[in-house]
């Protein structure tokens, strides 16, 4: 899997993915009003913090679907309690529309019961009754934090039996994608990818929004290791499609290595939007 590429198809592949991107946006006061600028064939995932709670997200989903876009709920394994909780979750979700579910396992600093990661909470969805088609997984192309990327795979192998697709944490680098697919792929791993790029907006913004959210420590551990610093301090802003470029079109275009894009638009949804319109209309 090359990551220098140069051709006509570039630009063209590029295109499509910014275009189908799935939008992430957080269930926080005045998220609605934003939701229903983007277009009626968006796909719109709604996210789950420790800080905002399960039931956010729920009203959430359920306005979403109820203005008619594709809708993606992402569910925290650690702020799930028991496997009533759980069923309740699914019933719900389902109820509004939703085929296709996020599972994570979370930044709560404690499991508010028996679901310590993703696949604890997977085994018993496995076993329900459900509509759900999709079911998405994460996995940390350019690492955690807190766990060992030995440690990260295993898990996404745990994961994978239960999984249509995987969703990458935030991602800055278009050589770490493809050298962790690479690796990813080795290891038996076979779900296909979307890639997270956080939306286009100023680092510092970025920085601002990822704390009020509570996931600031992956944030700060990606600019310690990307040299995003200096970019942060002086308030520069950073182009997600020039990582893509940067990638061979082949594998881009390949649904079962990238199925598509998943964007942290942190609610910025004009600016989103107004850089999916622009890439959309280059040359």
């Amino acid at each position: 899997m090359s990551t220098s590429h140069a051709g006509p198809s570039t630009g063209a592949v590029v295109r499509h993915l910014v275009v189908s991107a799935a939008i992430e946006v957080i269930p926080l006061k005045g998220a609605d009003e934003k939701i229903v600028a983007l277009p009626p064939e968006s796909t719109v995932t709604i996210t789950c913090s420790p800080k905002l709670g399960l039931k956010r997200t729920l009203e959430h989903v359920e306005r979403a679907a109820r203005a008619g876009y594709r809708v993606v709920p992402h569910l925290a394994a650690r702020q799930v309690p028991d496997p009533a909780t759980l069923r309740a979750f699914v019933e719900r979700v389902a109820a509004a529309g939703v085929t296709d579910l996020y599972v994570i396992g979370g930044d709560a600093p404690e499991p508010a019961g028996r679901y310590h990661d993703a696949a604890a909470l997977l085994r018993d969805l496995a076993g329900l009754d459900h509509p759900l088609t999709r079911i998405g997984v994460a996995c940390y192309p350019e690492g955690h934090p807190k766990i060992g990327d030995e440690a990260l795979l295993a898990a996404l192998r745990d994961k994978q039996p239960y999984a249509t697709y995987m969703v990458s944490q935030l991602c800055f680098e278009s050589e770490a994608i493809v050298g962790w697919l690479t690796r990813a792929r080795s290891a038996g791993v076979t779900l296909p990818l979307r890639i997270g790029l956080a939306a286009p907006m100023s680092t510092r913004k970025l920085a601002e929004l990822s704390l009020k959210i509570g996931v600031g420590t992956s944030v700060r551990f990606l600019t310690k290791q990307h040299g995003m610093v200096g970019n942060l301090l002086v308030g520069n802003s950073y182009r997600p499609e020039d990582l893509l470029a940067e990638m061979d079109p082949r594998l881009l275009a390949d649904p079962s290595q990238v199925e598509g894009l998943h964007l942290f638009s942190f609610n910025q949804i004009d600016a989103t939007l107004g850089w999916q319109r622009r890439t959309a209309g280059a040359a």
